[in-house]
């Protein structure tokens, strides 16, 4: 797990190149504390920053080149089948200098180009320079759990694993792009492939693109898609199990210790089970309780561990603790979004246990179908469509939502009676933040109005209709919720503290093993699938009812907070009538000022900030 980042070019000079990397370079120093590298040749620029989990020694060193210098590599993430892929490869007589997964990379794109992405199980986002052809290729994995911005313009070619990285080096304009704002409004996060910055993007998940001088070319490598006739039914819970061992076995992979994120939920019980079973010994295990018990799991997280025999640590954090670590946290944000918290506080727990690798839960609610989305979505289509019958009293009935409603949910759903009624004009009514009209009310605060931009009448997102109307729900929380939101902000939070975080559920092999068996076995309310694939989850967390793991933010931001959302709650455009609407706009507004953008770089906020790092 690490930090890259480059600039192919054919237009700026070696000194410049150099300058621009290194500001790069510098920007994702808390990525990679173990080791940094710098690959200079002219027209060509990469570096590394490495926090070393697979071979420690220094034969692990990147930028990564091969014996004759034609390839070279910076990657970010971790193989866990490299092996495997490493001794088929000295079956046909390649050999090796270290034990690292980079150089396996290396050595079978040498033999294979562009095709060897489809050979990785894994987390990943690397470039590799052909310095013979002049081209580079960079590849990005298939559910997108490592990031890869990417700036293009003419003969040039920048990319790096922040956001703020790519800012360093100079070379994109800083306009704001109107549509990734509204998007944040509407979602609270922003929408691949755009970023908040006009003319920077991310590179989706699976895919891969080449460059040359000039252009590049991209192509998809991986898609998630349900088949349309799935065959796995009778034997769906033996499937599960073995496809969920295998994925945890896999997710162990490292030459140091790996701990596990509990929480008193299933998705971080069923891994440490998985783990315990498969004769993984000497666990440690992370958690975060809070003195409001409503929200406390640390209880049920002491008593999983100690049945697990586990060595657990909990860390108590009061509204104190957090508005202490708020300025810090703000400072690691790379772009703004309304989550991200709660994995920057138990991240630094694991950092000061001496961690380097992590277990989560994350994504087995998109995977079970443990959201309420996957019951409620499919009611509030029907809905839709009943109400349709009855002439106008669906859009009487929204107009009225939309007008006087008092909570954002009641003018979300009314806006949704008053829309087209497709699936995802039901998933934004579900996980929004902001109506449309409200999205574009604050992108005219933000950025002034522009009468000749072309303004959605309804919700924007990318979905791709599937099998079931289960499927498409899951499919819109793989690609959206989780994606957009929880795997990027685990990503940057996590490598705040030098941490890798991974994800045994958000696995190709896992996703392609179980997306055979039928949706309404897959995602039976409950989770009960997984349930039934892993008995070992104790009874005191497989019978409670589904709450997730969530910080009193709405008490602390009325009360011990209250001082540093005055001015977000004063001078808003629209209503915050909840915490996660000022959430929304404070995490924004201190990434404008914090990278000089748009009108709120003038707000000062650093005196409210001020308070936050006492």
């Amino acid at each position: 797990m690490c930090g890259i980042a480059g600039i192919i070019s054919d237009s700026l000079s070696p000194e410049e190149l150099r300058r621009r990397v290194e500001a790069m370079h510098d920007r994702l120093r808390h990525r990679g504390p173990n080791d940094e590298g710098l690959y200079l040749e002219n027209g060509a620029v990469l570096a590394h920053r490495r926090l070393a989990i697979l071979d420690l020694s220094p034969a692990g060193h990147q930028p990564m080149s091969t014996e004759d210098g034609r390839y070279t590599i910076v990657f970010n993430g971790e193989i866990y089948n490299f092996l495997d892929l490493r001794n088929d490869l000295e079956a046909r007589g390649v050999t090796f200098r270290s034990r690292s997964d980079t150089e396996v990379i290396l050595k079978l794109f040498e033999r294979e180009g562009e095709a060897c992405v489809n050979a990785f199980d894994g987390m990943f986002a690397f470039a590799i320079w052909d310095r013979r052809e002049r081209r580079c290729f960079l590849a990005r994995g298939p559910f997108g759990i490592k990031p890869l911005y990417i700036w293009r313009h003419r003969d040039t070619l920048a990319f790096a694993s922040e956001v703020r990285a790519l800012l360093q080096a100079d070379l994109s304009s800083t306009s704001l792009c109107r549509l990734a704002l509204q998007e944040y409004f509407l979602y609270g996060s922003v929408q691949e492939p755009r970023t908040l910055i006009d003319e920077i993007e991310v590179l989706p998940p699976g895919y891969a693109l080449t460059w040359k001088y000039g252009g590049g070319r991209r192509q998809r490598y991986w898609q998630l898609r349900f088949p349309e006739q799935p065959d796995v039914a009778e034997d769906a819970v033996a499937v599960a199990r073995a496809a969920l061992d295998d994925s945890v076995r896999r997710h162990f992979v490292s030459d140091v210790p790996v701990g596990i994120f509990l929480s008193g939920g299933i998705d971080s019980t069923s891994i440490v089970a998985l783990a315990r079973t498969n004769g993984f010994d000497n666990l440690k295990t992370v958690c975060i309780s809070f003195d409001e018990e409503k929200f406390s799991e640390g209880d049920l997280a002491a008593e999983t561990a100690a049945h697990f025999h586990t060595e657990h640590h909990d860390c108590r954090l009061s509204a104190e603790d957090g508005r202490r670590l708020l300025g810090e946290f703000l400072e690691r944000c790379d772009q703004p979004s309304n989550d991200g918290f709660n994995t920057f506080c138990v991240s630094k727990v694991a950092h000061e246990l001496g961690l380097r690798v992590v277990l989560s839960g994350l994504g087995g609610d998109e995977l079970f179908g443990g959201y309420r989305s996957f019951q409620l979505i499919p009611n509030m289509l029907r809905w839709h469509r009943w109400l349709g019958y009855v002439g106008p009293v669906r859009r009487m009935a929204g107009t009225a939502g939309q007008r006087f409603g008092r909570s954002p949910r009641a003018q979300r759903f009314g806006t949704y009676l008053c829309s087209p009624g497709r699936m995802i004009d039901a998933y934004w009514a579900m996980r929004g933040f902001f109506t449309p009209s409200e999205a574009r009310e604050l992108a005219d605060y933000y950025l002034g109005r522009q009468d000749d931009f072309a303004r959605n009448e309804w919700i924007t997102g990318n979905h791709q209709d599937q099998a079931t109307e289960l499927d498409d729900v899951c499919h819109l929380e793989l690609n959206g919720y989780m994606r957009n939101q929880l795997l990027r902000d685990s990503d940057v939070m996590s490598m705040a503290w030098g941490l890798e975080l991974r994800v045994p559920f958000v696995d190709r092999r896992l996703v392609d093993a179980i997306s055979f068996i039928p949706a309404h076995i897959r995602l039976a309310k409950g989770k009960q699938l997984l349930l039934d694939a892993v008995p070992e989850i104790p009874s005191w967390i497989a019978g409670r009812p589904k709450r997730g793991f969530a910080f009193p933010f709405d008490r602390w931001l009325s009360a011990q907070w209250g001082d540093l959302f005055e001015q977000i709650r004063r001078t808003s455009p629209v209503p915050l009538t909840t915490w996660y609407r000022q959430w929304c706009l404070f995490t924004l507004n201190h990434f404008l000022q914090s990278n000089g953008l748009g009108k709120e770089a003038d707000v000062p906020m650093q005196t409210t900030l001020g308070d936050a790092h006492s």
